[in-house]
């Protein structure tokens, strides 16, 4: 019997992605999948219900979505009423952020749903075209230096004029993940001078390959899985002193260091802020997980002596068209070997699977967050 595949629409006030634009919607159908897709659920990113009524149907009420549904995809955490209204032993995929929702954790369990944890996708290379992390880092990545040219108060490029030589604005990238390689390319194109910090060294490559130059703070901290390791307290102490200088001569700050399934580190210090001139930014992408920067607040643009310091959050959910595909593109490349003559097969012995399941049949299979959440 061909699985029932639901997309609701996403409740999370200001998400405008959708989890499954038409196009990829139509390669689903061909897998011999039965679609479901609550009406309006692509309108916020542009898609109308028109687009998916060739590829699925259209049902009007949540509860009536989710209540019939096997399989549900989601762009947010699903919400503890969203996971009351699902049949026990449906699967959900979304970004669950297990560790910040214990109550929709024990609501999954209770339920025996079987859940999937996009962010938990293993880095291994028959993974990449899943990794909904990487995908999404990349939108960030652009659109927080067109947000930080947006609120500078003065030109990215080096301008030649009748009144005069402006020179380019310096800028400054710390971490050189998806998200700090794709904001220090827009910030090349933009035509800034650009800086660039990771404590991973294998990063220098890939940022001088963009054309910024790599600052060496002499520490080192590659870690697991291509993300790097929480540093020591000499070595916190050694990486401030030499960072702190290239901050104070930039025009721009934007940092993008994140740790999966904790609060993001801090690197910036108030010292470092008051180190700046004024008139200088700070965008702060990981605002959403604490902040890099020591006085970042999350969804607030603050000045502090003179620093503007923004702390956008959901940044992706800005760009909500390509965002929306290219997630859906990462949950057709997770779930297509899953499905067997339309139906879903899950095999438990697959990498995958195994690491990116957070719950299954009333337990929490992802230790991390049974630690966290106490099941």
């Amino acid at each position: 019997m061909p699985a029932r595949l639901a997309v609701p629409t996403e409740t999370l006030s200001g998400e405008r992605r959708v989890a499954l634009d038409p196009g990829t919607a139509a390669r689903f159908k061909k897998l011999g999948v039965q679609l479901y897709i609550q009406q309006g659920a692509g309108r916020s990113a542009y898609f109308p219900d028109e687009d998916y009524a060739a590829h699925g149907e259209l049902v009007a009420e949540a509860s009536t979505l989710l209540g019939n549904a096997q399989v549900i995809l989601k762009i947010q955490p699903p919400t503890v009423d969203e996971v009351g209204m699902m049949p026990e032993g449906a699967v959900v995929a979304s970004l669950m952020q297990g560790h910040r929702h214990p109550e929709m954790v024990k609501a999954l369990c209770e339920r025996r749903i079987t859940s999937f944890a996009m962010e938990l996708i293993p880095r291994i290379s028959r993974a990449q075209s899943m990794d909904v992390l990487s995908s999404q880092a990349a939108v960030a990545g652009y659109k927080v230096v067109l947000m930080a040219a947006d609120i500078a108060p003065m030109f990215f490029p080096m301008l030649t004029t009748a009144a005069g030589t402006i020179r380019p604005a310096k800028v400054v990238v710390v971490g050189a993940g998806v998200a700090g390689l794709q904001a220090i390319s827009t910030a090349k194109r933009l035509g800034a001078q650009v800086e660039a910090y990771d404590i991973r060294p294998a990063a220098r490559e890939q940022v001088e390959s963009l054309g910024a130059k790599m600052i060496d703070t002499g520490v080192s901290a590659e870690g697991e899985g291509g993300y790097a390791r929480e540093l020591t307290a000499d070595e916190k102490k050694q990486q401030a002193e030499v960072l702190a200088r290239h901050v104070a001569a930039a025009h721009v700050l934007i940092t993008t260091a994140a740790i999966p399934g904790r609060e993001a580190p801090k690197i910036i210090t108030r010292a470092m802020l008051e180190a700046m001139k004024p008139g200088c930014v700070v965008v702060d992408l990981a605002a959403e997980t604490g902040g890099n920067c020591e006085l970042t607040e999350a969804g607030k643009t603050l000045e502090h002596q003179g620093v503007i310091i923004h702390g956008p959050t959901n940044i992706a959910s800005t760009i909500p068209v390509h965002a929306s595909e290219m997630y859906a593109r990462n949950f057709l490349n997770f779930f297509s070997p899953m499905i067997q003559d339309g139906e879903l097969r899950l095999d438990w012995d697959d990498e995958v699977i195994a690491k990116s399941a957070l719950t299954h049949e009333g337990s929490i299979r992802h230790e991390p967050t049974r630690r966290a959440v106490g099941g």
